[in-house]
């Protein structure tokens, strides 16, 4: 038996675009003589769909791809992840469901059992979650058809769930086991993703083929990496990260085993990958060409354009050069060499008539008031008034720069330089910008290698650096690190030897910034806990404020 794993980017609701692709891909599947084709979690219609699951048409338009698909199944199998309805009264409206088509029919609908709740997911919202399981005969074959989280209660510390679908489907002896997935990227996943699939191979000694969604929706990047898992335990095939593809693999060969075949790791590859798809499908997919970004001479904005850069062409990118008054000629010459390195248009707009006129303006109200805060963010918001203008007059979305570390203490300006359409760096600390800095140039100087040496400052006041205000980025991100990604309290930072009124000062910053965060731009996800739709925090709360 050869069975094809096509791993495809889908958009959420474009039912006709995804069925045409999906059809594409099962025509190449039938020309290669493949038995069974494979295709990823909710392919007809995107993943996550979220509230649009709430509308009937919706759903009808759903299962219209499903009949249209029926009719390509004449010779080969298609395996596709679409919603279906639940018959009973009682419970959730819908099931998420793997259907396997083949002959013409629908052979089979398996519902997915374990239904995520936890960080981007919130499936059972929507879903009812299966209690019958059952294989799907064909040529010969048994399979076991799961979706997603239903192979991820085995092979982690904290089991969710009270039950694994496998133990009932191994009950009727499987040949091998299909998973169709949306499993989401973070520059961690894809250990944890084998780890769990090898976990499962231990278990049951079979098969199993693993076929992921890859592209981005919104801020949710899906990686691809689909999977072919021996039961020798060996990887008989890692697929390519970040890119559709279609590959083929023989039953018996797969069964022997003996093969292992991993695509290589790294974390700062995987964010910039990441990041490229992240920033080029939220263009193309709203239909968006055109970006536009503040350029300070600093590395956010300069690794921010850069990503731009390879996700759009530079020809799509327009930086834009705001000098103020307390702006270092260091700085702007950085910000123009790097323009010259991308080959992208840069235009400078000086800041500093601007900025008096507000001060004229305000004058007699600031009056005996020394400078602060508020003529900093003035700077700011100057610069993001521009850059909107600059946006709306020609149409060009404006990418906001702002880094991890910098979010998470609400070191930024509220309409100023938290302003955008979308936040590239928003998951990523600053110590990890500075490594992607430097990847970026690990061949040519692409960024001005002053920019990556010098100390970071917002340059809003004379000699201002970021370590005036914040601890050095090595310490606070680690500190952040412990706090976001692993949730764990003061007193067991303070136990790693952290100083206990600096841990208590960034952790009051996180919480009493959460407002911030509420206002700023999607973040395109790289971690395993980014700011945005997975982690729901209140805004007013007392928590370590």
């Amino acid at each position: 038996m050869k069975i094809a794993i096509a791993q495809l980017n889908y958009l959420i609701g474009d039912f006709e675009g995804n069925v045409n692709k999906i059809i594409d891909y099962t025509r190449k599947a039938k020309s290669e003589n493949a038995d069974i084709v494979c295709f990823g979690e909710l392919a007809t219609c995107g993943y996550p769909p979220r509230d649009f699951l709430e509308f009937r048409d919706f759903i009808n338009r759903a299962n219209h791809s499903i009949e249209r698909l029926k009719k390509e199944s004449e010779g080969i199998a298609i395996v596709v992840g679409n919603p279906s309805i639940n018959p009973i009264v009682e419970g959730k409206d819908l099931y998420n469901s793997a259907y396997f088509i083949a002959d013409g029919e629908i052979k089979h609908i398996q519902h997915k059992a374990l239904l995520p709740t936890y960080d981007i997911f919130d499936e059972y919202r929507y879903f009812e979650p299966a209690t019958e399981f059952e294989l799907v005969e064909y040529k010969g074959k048994k399979i076991a058809l799961t979706i997603c989280e239903d192979i991820w209660n085995i092979g982690n510390e904290n089991p969710l769930y009270t039950t694994c679908p496998l133990d009932h489907h191994i009950t009727n002896d499987p040949d091998f086991i299909i998973n169709i997935s949306a499993s989401p990227f973070s520059y961690s996943h894809a250990e944890s993703r084998i780890e769990v699939i090898k976990a499962n191979i231990e278990r049951y000694r079979k098969p199993m083929f693993y076929s992921n969604n890859v592209g981005a929706q919104t801020e949710i990047i899906f990686d691809g990496g689909s999977v072919v898992m021996s039961p020798d335990g060996n990887i008989y095939r890692e697929m390519p990260y970040f890119k559709e593809c279609i590959e083929y693999f023989d039953l018996d060969s797969v069964i022997e085993g003996g093969v292992e075949d991993q695509q290589p790791k790294d974390d700062i590859l995987e964010i910039h990958d990441g990041v490229i798809l992240g920033i080029r499908d939220y263009f193309h997919k709203l239909g968006f060409k055109k970006a536009i970004l503040g350029l300070s001479g600093g590395i956010d904005s300069a690794v921010t354009a850069v990503l731009a850069a390879r996700a759009l062409g530079p020809e799509n990118v327009w930086g834009i050069l705001m000098p103020s008054q307390f702006s270092s000629q260091h700085s702007v010459d950085d910000a123009k060499q790097l323009s010259i390195n991308l080959g992208i248009k840069h235009d400078i707009i000086p800041i500093e008539k601007i900025y008096d006129g507000f001060l004229y303006e305000l004058d007699k109200h600031f009056e005996g008031h020394p400078f602060g805060i508020a003529e900093e963010n003035i700077q700011a918001r100057s610069r993001g008034t521009l850059l909107m203008a600059l946006s709306n007059k020609f149409g060009n979305i404006l990418l906001n720069t702002t880094n991890k570390s910098e979010m998470a203490v609400g070191y930024g300006t509220l309409y100023g330089d938290l302003a955008g359409g979308l936040s590239v760096l928003g998951d990523v600390y600053k110590t990890q910008v500075f490594d992607l800095a430097k990847f970026i140039n690990k061949e040519e100087e692409v960024i001005p290698w002053n920019t990556i040496t010098k100390p970071p400052s917002a340059e809003l006041r004379p000699n201002q650096k970021d370590s005036d205000s914040l601890p050095d980025y090595d310490i606070l991100d680690i500190i952040l690190f412990e706090y976001i990604e692993r949730r764990k309290g003061p007193k067991e930072i303070i136990a790693m030897g952290y100083d206990e009124q600096l841990v208590k000062r960034i952790l009051r910053l996180v919480n009493i910034n959460e407002f911030k965060r509420y206002q700023t731009a999607p973040v395109l996800r790289v971690s395993v806990k980014a700011f945005g739709v997975g982690r729901r925090m209140p805004i007013v709360g007392k928590y370590l404020s």
